[in-house]
């Protein structure tokens, strides 16, 4: 395993995405860190962003469920509504440029797999149409039942009151007038609507059967809690002979001949692409 110990791991890293001719980029949690973004990294880890639910003896997968929405919205919404209005506000760290600028400088065709809801690669720039959101996107909204398949943008505003968690607004669905939710893929949920999901998978699949070899992925903050991204990268690896880079503070573990660079998603980037600039 390649470490950042090891200036051989920037190299290496360096060689594959300038000898790929396609690229995907694989972003979970972590990905946000340098933008001041949580991970919610166990309970510890969320209830530090979130004391107010420590108080209240709850946990992330006890509050990203979607039952809040019809038990109980203000709270529901406490959470979700606290979300989209952090995520409005951050700003993308400079990891992204990065990554753009690789794509422009080495004139890649490209895709974005993310299980962030947060819309953060769309904030930096990165076309809405070629990014896969796993998990669907707090930017989105749908009918709680559904009483209708239709997906619309959140544009609401949210005062959020730090004690109770709990919000002064609660959308509402645009066919039925019942409470709006997140369209998020959340535990235990049978309700979520995958339309825009889906169609940004389908995309992405046509662009893997149909993208120019060989492939670097280069995968940002994945843990292995929620593996999908993982899986994901390590899928491409195995399938179409794609070259992954896993960049990863905790668990950068992935088998050779793939990259392991142990560190943050923006620190980790510019020493891959101070390699690259190095290389010329």
């Amino acid at each position: 395993m390649l470490t950042i110990d090891d200036d051989t791991a920037y190299t290496k890293a360096a060689t594959a995405v300038k000898a790929a001719r396609a690229l995907v980029i694989t972003a979970g949690a972590g990905m946000g860190v340098d933008s001041g973004l949580p991970d919610f990294r166990g309970d510890k880890g969320f209830w530090q962003a979130y004391p107010a639910y420590e108080t209240l003896g709850i946990n992330f997968v006890e509050m990203a469920t979607p039952r809040h929405f019809s038990e109980d919205p203000t709270f529901g919404w406490g959470f979700y509504g606290h979300r989209a209005n952090m995520y409005r506000e951050a700003i993308p760290h400079v990891g992204f440029a990065i990554l753009l600028d690789w794509i422009h400088r080495f004139e890649l065709p490209w895709f974005v797999v993310t299980s962030n809801v947060d819309g953060q690669f769309q904030k930096a720039g990165f076309d809405e149409q070629r990014i896969v959101e796993v998990h669907g996107s707090v930017h989105h909204l749908q009918c709680q039942n559904p009483c209708e398949p239709e997906i619309w943008p959140n544009e609401e505003l949210f005062d959020i009151e730090p004690a109770t968690m709990r919000s002064q607004q609660v959308p509402t669905c645009i066919h039925c007038g019942d409470v709006a939710r997140p369209n998020i893929l959340m535990f235990n949920d049978w309700s979520f609507v995958p339309g825009r999901s889906n169609a940004q998978q389908r995309r992405f699949d046509h662009f893997i059967a149909n993208c120019p070899k060989p492939l670097a992925v280069v995968e940002l903050g994945a843990g292995s809690a929620v593996p999908t991204i993982r899986w994901t990268s390590e899928m491409l690896g195995q399938k179409h002979a794609a070259t992954v880079i896993r960049i990863n503070p905790r668990e950068p573990q992935i088998p050779a001949p793939h990259i392991s660079i142990e560190n943050n998603g923006a620190i980790a980037l510019a020493g891959i692409n101070k390699a690259l600039l190095s290389s010329k």
